[in-house]
C-alpha cells in the first residue's frame, strides 16, 4: 500500500490516503479526500500544494508520487464572489495628508476609516 500525507493547511497534523501503485492522480486524491472529509464537490473544490517544493497541482490528471506530503486549501466553486459594497475616497482633504472611506451601501454598518496617504 502506498499512501500521500495531507494536512488542511489551518490544521497542524497529517492525515493519510492509501492507495495502491506508485503515484495518484491528483482528481483522485482529491476525492479520497472529499470523501474523507465529509466535504461536497458542489460547494468547494481544493487546492492542492506539494508541501516540500510548494509546487500547486492544477492539473486533475497531474501524478502524485506515494510518500508525498500536501497542503490542502478549500476554495469556493467558481472563484471569489465580489461584495455589493461600494468604497468612494475623498481626496478633497489631500493637504492635510489623510482620506476618508465611504461606504455608499446602507444595508451594513460601515467603518469610517483615515488613511495617511505618503
Amino acid at each position: 500500500m502506498s499512501c500521500v500525507h495531507y494536512k488542511f493547511s489551518s490544521k497542524l497534523n497529517y492525515d493519510t490516503v492509501t492507495f495502491d501503485g506508485l503515484h495518484i492522480t491528483l482528481s483522485d486524491l482529491k476525492r479520497q479526500i472529499m470523501g474523507r472529509e465529509k466535504l461536497k464537490a458542489a460547494d468547494c473544490d481544493l487546492q492542492i500544494t506539494n508541501a516540500q517544493t510548494n509546487e500547486e497541482y492544477t492539473d486533475d490528471g497531474a501524478l502524485i508520487p506515494k510518500n508525498s506530503s500536501v497542503i490542502i486549501r478549500r476554495i469556493p466553486i467558481g472563484g471569489v464572489k465580489s461584495t455589493s459594497k461600494t468604497f468612494v475616497i475623498d481626496r478633497s482633504e489631500q493637504s492635510s495628508g489623510s482620506s476618508k472611506a465611504v461606504c455608499k451601501n446602507t444595508s451594513f454598518p460601515c467603518l469610517i476609516t483615515h488613511i495617511a496617504l505618503s
